[in-house]
């Protein structure tokens, strides 16, 4: 078993380092007393576990939890990865401190590793934030400052559907939430999947209970509500960053969806907290 205090002096939180795996079936697999966080920055992987092995491409995030013995190889040429490792206590007072986590990432029963994929654009700014970490001292404070934005854009991007539902619908319902895709509506719901229109609707209304076009205005008016509260933006313009040019379509949907006006909604919940009138 491999022990953080073996490597990680006490001042430390966590270490950072990138491999390149050679082709060589590993023999063993192993484990560890400290979570670990590892991605696929070049080529492809396999993951070795007690069941069996799982390949991964580059752009795939594992959270290793303490329990999961494992082991990696490189399938084809310059495979290589990155890996974080964390001082079990930084992980702890996370898990601690935000119950949002729970039952994920570290913090799960899961028997292998729990995976993610990231996009080339989320792999650069990964790749950004781990040259950050790398250039500070490495303390509980750099390493919850690196882990805490990761997992909230995780948390945000995942929807948990109903057993059966295919991965591209959960893929499309976290693609839903950029507005690049929400301001197309239903369009843009239905292009994300490479999918046809009618066999889209279908499966919607099966897993979400909603049709596309149900979906991404809910999506559209919780962004609405956001921007009513945190911007000084007209509500002409809001309704246009929406997607939503007719202010008397965005009208009645934003009163279906919070129950009250855009106007009752921005008087109700907007503070000024910067000049505030006391």
């Amino acid at each position: 078993m491999l022990r953080h205090k073996e490597f990680l002096p006490a001042d430390l939180a966590c270490q950072l380092s990138r491999a390149m795996l050679t082709s060589q079936r590993p023999t063993a697999l192993h484990t560890h007393d400290f979570p670990e966080l590892i991605w696929v920055q070049n080529g492809r992987i396999r993951e070795y576990g007690p069941k069996g092995h799982t390949d991964h491409k580059e752009g795939t995030l594992l959270f290793v939890q303490p329990t999961h013995a494992h082991a990696l190889q490189g399938k084809g040429e310059d495979a290589m990865v990155v890996s974080i490792a964390f001082d079990p206590k930084v992980i702890e007072a996370i898990g601690q401190q935000y119950p949002q986590v729970a039952d994920r990432f570290f913090w799960g029963n899961s028997e292998r590793p729990e995976t993610y994929t990231r996009d080339m654009q989320q792999m650069a700014d990964l790749n950004r934030a781990a040259v950050r970490l790398e250039r500070r001292n490495g303390t509980a404070l750099d390493a919850t400052a690196f882990l805490l934005p990761l997992l909230s854009e995780l948390i945000d991007e995942t929807v948990s559907l109903a057993a059966g539902a295919p991965r591209w619908l959960a893929d499309a319902c976290a693609a839903a939430r950029n507005p690049d895709v929400f301001r197309d509506g239903a369009a843009g719901f239905v292009r994300v999947t490479g999918r046809a229109h009618a066999h889209v609707s279908r499966t919607a209304r099966q897993f979400l209970g909603q049709s596309p076009s149900e979906y991404v205005n809910g999506i559209r008016m919780d962004y609405a509500g956001r921007q009513l509260i945190g911007s000084t933006d007209s509500l002409a313009e809001i309704a246009a960053d929406c997607g939503i040019p007719n202010l008397s379509h965005f009208h009645k949907l934003f009163l279906a969806h919070h129950g009250m006006t855009p106007a009752q909604f921005r008087k109700t919940r907007q503070r000024n907290t910067v000049q505030p009138v006391l």
